[in-house]
């Protein structure tokens, strides 16, 4: 794997927008790009899969999938396939997560077993293994090579999944502040450390590994965002933004680790420096080093 450059504030400023699809101008809601390829998926509100060839800024094909919706979508290791979880029949058909060919627009395969909407969902980076969490208090790992379910876990609140970058460690972020981590080849065993992220009591919508595996990133649902040391779970900054009324904001690292990059309620995007910051004094969350980069991203 070739070495990452690393970013600096005057690289992050310049940040502007290299592309606008203007395909689709309704809400979308979630998006992933393919882990090597310059490709990108969405799925959207109007039961619409697209995929896009970044690259070259183009829409390379669109779907529909009116019977089951399109609502958390991730890609797998193949760039022409993609996971896709339902929005509509969960109860009458439990047909909650569809492993989907963009080539030829097939199902591959169904996966049934959640009662409740999907809110979370990532792909193992190693192998043909997936994780999904959702509203009926369970996370689920499979396999795409099988439609059973190889091994769930029952938590208490919204749960939320992510893999490190290895693939040999998995977190969960449930009710309360509790970030479970597990030995994704013996999660059976339960997990091997437990962190308590005090003082924030909204759910958590959103956690991610940086690149170096040395910290994670988790975005609530009140749109507070912190930075914990991935090892033994303290915060090393955090910040927040205005609420969404429609949608929860995400974050993420940029490839390097040093930046975090977000969008916000109000159509622009905010880049912060994690290691420039105030530390925590009296359990008290100070903002970390803001770059200056305030960027339109809803403006035509």
């Amino acid at each position: 794997m070739a070495s990452l450059t690393e970013l600096d504030d005057d690289t992050v400023r310049t940040m502007s927008i290299g592309a606008v699809f203007s395909d689709f101008v309704g809400k979308i809601n979630s998006i992933d790009f393919h882990r090597k390829e310059d490709l990108l998926v969405t799925a959207s509100e109007d039961d619409s899969v697209r995929f896009y060839d970044i690259a070259n800024a183009k829409l390379v094909k669109t779907t529909y999938h009116k019977k089951h919706g399109a609502d958390r979508i991730c890609f797998t290791h193949h760039p022409n396939s993609v996971i896709c979880s339902s929005r509509y029949n969960l109860e009458s058909t439990g047909e909650s997560l569809r492993y989907l060919s963009m080539y030829d627009n097939r199902c591959l395969r169904y996966f049934k077993g959640h009662k409740e909407r999907v809110v979370s969902l990532c792909m193992s980076p190693i192998n043909d293994s997936f994780m999904s969490g959702s509203l009926d208090h369970s996370v689920r790992i499979w396999d795409l090579r099988v439609n059973a379910c190889q091994g769930i876990l029952r938590l208490r609140g919204r749960p939320t999944v992510a893999y490190d970058q290895q693939g040999l460690v998995f977190a969960v972020a449930m009710e309360g502040g509790a970030i479970k981590l597990f030995d994704s080849r013996s999660y059976d065993k339960g997990p091997f450390d437990t962190f308590l992220v005090g003082g924030d009591t909204a759910e958590v919508c959103d956690i991610k590994f940086s690149n170096d595996g040395k910290s994670m990133l988790l975005t609530t649902t009140n749109n507070n965002i912190y930075v914990l040391d991935a090892y033994g779970g303290e915060k090393r900054c955090g910040f927040s933004l205005e609420p969404s009324p429609t949608a929860n904001i995400e974050a993420t690292f940029t490839p390097d680790g040093q930046y975090v990059v977000s969008g916000s309620g109000d159509g622009t995007m905010h880049a912060w420096s994690i290691n420039r910051r105030n530390e925590f004094a009296g359990g008290k969350l100070e903002q970390p080093h803001w770059c200056g980069i305030v960027l339109k991203v809803g403006s035509s």
